[in-house]
């Protein structure tokens, strides 16, 4: 369904009374991933590794430098005018922060029917119906058709969000993580909200986080990235069972347990994301590594298979 193939994103730093460019952070730098069709690609790391970019990047929501992104076969970056305008209606997005992605002049009915009318797709009492419909589906009653964001909580803003995003029967949504700023109680109740629609329409996910015991329970493979780039790939079972690069096992070991006789062995891997303007020589791991040897600072490792559609970024996996 999505075919992402060595997308860069990279943004000018300016400075100066002129604003001249002085360097570029390289927020996106080679990344390459597949989501197929009815599954769930997560995309995980921590925060400011290049996750959301990626996918306001894909969706062209911001111009990439360079790279190519296939959207069922059709090359995106190609695409203009009415064409792009059709093909987002099969792409949709649902925001990280259910507060700031919605309207608040707007009624729900207005949030959630908007893309219907700019598509052509329903208008007037029509638009109203369909909207009442996709609430039920989120598991809201359609009463609140005429209620404002402010009324809401957050889980319920959330499932707003949602709403607008299948209103036009997408094939992919790209989830920008979609739960992280709900309670945990909440969080459960959207992920499985997501994972039946799945099921229902058979939509394809990207769904980007940072909190790797939520993409374990919804992703079918996961891809790890670290400072603008993949490290590693795998279906989640393999994954979570043999994680290969010491990045992912640092990730792995920090989750949080709810079994009092297994502790933690670390808090997370070693000192601090280094920064995207400057970033280290050959593997931009290598500064927190424990397995950092001599090559680690001289090449970037190239992506390797160690098993069946395991891939790793490393030269020590």
């Amino acid at each position: 369904m999505l075919d992402v193939r060595d997308l860069e994103k990279h943004f000018p730093v300016r400075g100066g009374v002129l604003r001249r460019v002085r360097g570029w952070v390289r927020a996106v730098d080679g990344v390459s991933f597949q989501v197929r069709r009815g599954r769930t690609l997560g995309l995980v790391g921590e925060s400011g590794c290049g996750k959301t970019t990626v996918a306001r990047t894909v969706l062209r929501l911001i111009e990439p430098t360079a790279g190519a992104v296939y959207f069922d076969g059709q090359g995106v970056r190609a695409m203009g005018g009415a064409a792009l305008r059709a093909l987002r209606g099969r792409m949709q997005m649902i925001f990280q922060d259910p507060y700031g992605s919605l309207n608040p002049r707007m009624t729900v009915e207005n949030i959630v029917g908007e893309p219907l009318s700019v598509h052509g797709v329903a208008f007037g009492s029509r638009r109203r119906v369909m909207v009442g419909e996709l609430l039920e589906r989120v598991g809201l009653s359609p009463a609140y058709v005429n209620h404002y964001p402010h009324e809401f909580s957050g889980g319920q803003r959330q499932r707003v969000g949602i709403a607008r995003a299948l209103a036009l029967g997408p094939d992919l949504v790209v989830c920008d993580e979609p739960v992280s700023s709900l309670d945990v109680s909440i969080q459960a109740q959207i992920i499985n909200l997501l994972a039946d629609i799945q099921r229902e329409r058979g939509i394809s996910y990207l769904f980007i986080a940072h909190d790797l015991s939520v993409v374990e329970h919804i992703s079918h493979e996961v891809a790890v990235m670290y400072l603008g780039r993949i490290v590693e790939t795998a279906p989640r079972e393999a994954l979570y069972a043999d994680p290969r690069h010491p990045y992912t096992r640092a990730l792995l070991e920090a989750v949080p347990t709810g079994d009092p006789d297994r502790r933690r062995r670390k808090a997370g891997p070693a000192g601090d994301v280094p920064s995207p303007i400057n970033p280290p020589p050959g593997c931009a791991f290598h500064p927190r590594c424990p397995l950092a040897a001599g090559e680690c600072t001289d090449a970037v490792p190239p992506m390797v298979a160690v098993a069946e559609g395991h891939y790793v970024r490393c030269f020590k996996a």
